[in-house]
């Protein structure tokens, strides 16, 4: 019985954190619609030594993602993406990050761009600490990525480290 409902459970949660990941996605791109021409992000392949890709995984969206955010009004890309990698990684720029590709996000609305940033030099002091925004993380080679990596975060790398040719399209 406990097996069961542990199961039930894991499952409704599944299934509300997809409907509810629709909803604040629709809800968060009509006030971004109002209040701002265009959206754009930033993320990171962020490589150490052994050529292994720093991923995270968020509380409110399924699968291991790139770590990056929105860029806040104000702010340049560089300094966006330093934010977001000190927030989600606890990872500090130790030289300049390389910009790779800047893409079209259609998944999120049709006014979303994504600047993609390679990072190879950076500190992490530090594992990050969990908090209500990314539940784990970690270093992986791109062989060994987690099962639940997101296609787009596959096809990113993928690009990144054999050089096959970068979409347009996140």
């Amino acid at each position: 019985m406990a097996t069961l409902e542990l199961g039930f459970r894991k499952v409704t949660l599944s299934i509300v954190r997809r409907v509810s990941e629709r909803v604040m996605r629709r809800l968060l791109h009509v006030y971004w619609r109002f209040s701002r021409g265009l959206t754009i992000g930033v993320r990171a392949v962020v490589l150490d030594g052994e050529g292994r890709v720093f991923l995270v995984k968020h509380s409110y969206v399924g699968g291991w993602h790139l770590p990056g955010g929105g860029v806040e009004e104000g702010e340049t890309l560089v300094a966006a993406l330093a934010r977001e990698l000190r927030e989600e990684g606890n990872i500090d720029l130790s030289g300049p990050p390389l910009l790779h590709a800047i893409y079209f996000n259609q998944r999120m609305s049709r006014r979303d761009h994504v600047a993609l940033y390679v990072v190879r030099s950076f500190r992490q002091t530090a594992p990050p600490r969990r908090n209500s925004e990314i539940v784990a993380h970690g270093f992986f080679a791109m062989q060994d990525l987690p099962a639940e990596t997101s296609r787009a975060t596959r096809d990113r790398i993928t690009e990144v480290l054999t050089g096959r040719a970068v979409s347009e399209i996140w």
